[in-house]
């Protein structure tokens, strides 16, 4: 790697640690060159435009985020639907998760509005959690894990959004059904 790649890699770190901890409110170009330790005109010597920035910004969170979930549920042996979501669910709450999904909520809402990146990296990011899923669930019976992934996906982004909104009491009885029902 060259020391412009180098400086980049240690750019996109610390702006990614300043979009967890402030969200996207506060992902502007000059507030995420003084996280990078740059200014805002130098970080646009490591990147193309504020688009591109944000987008290898959202994306190391994406990846720290499912490198987690990696660990802390590994691919294999594969699960049953109630089994994956009682696990996931219960990591989304770990203190070491629970600041991802506000943040993701805020990329979800610039999607639904249409503003790019967001939609992209959103669309890009749902993708991944797609696969993450699909690879973790065992069939059942005639449910194709490419099938209930989406389902299960809907489930967690409904459950987080209830605990988002105060109504984690929903959540919890929401979680329940949904293992009780698929056991």
């Amino acid at each position: 790697m060259t020391l412009r790649d180098d400086r980049r890699e240690a750019a996109i770190e610390r702006m990614a640690d300043h979009v967890l901890a402030e969200g996207l409110g506060a992902a502007t170009l000059r507030p995420l060159a003084l996280a990078a330790g740059t200014s805002d005109r130098m970080l646009l010597y490591y990147f193309a435009d504020k688009d591109e920035v944000l987008t290898v910004t959202l994306d190391r969170i994406a990846t720290r985020m499912i490198a987690q979930l990696d660990r802390a549920i590994p691919a294999e042996p594969r699960r049953s639907f109630a089994v994956l979501l009682q696990q996931a669910w219960a990591e989304l709450a770990s203190d070491s998760l629970r600041a991802f999904m506000p943040l993701w909520l805020e990329l979800a809402s610039g999607a639904a509005r249409g503003l790019q990146p967001h939609r992209d990296v959103a669309g890009k990011i749902m993708d991944g959690f797609l696969a993450w899923t699909t690879i973790r669930l065992q069939p059942e019976g005639d449910g194709d894990p490419a099938r209930l992934a989406p389902l299960f996906l809907a489930s967690i982004e409904g459950m987080y959004l209830l605990t988002a909104v105060g109504r984690g009491d929903l959540a919890e009885a929401t979680a329940q059904e949904l293992v009780s029902r698929s056991q």
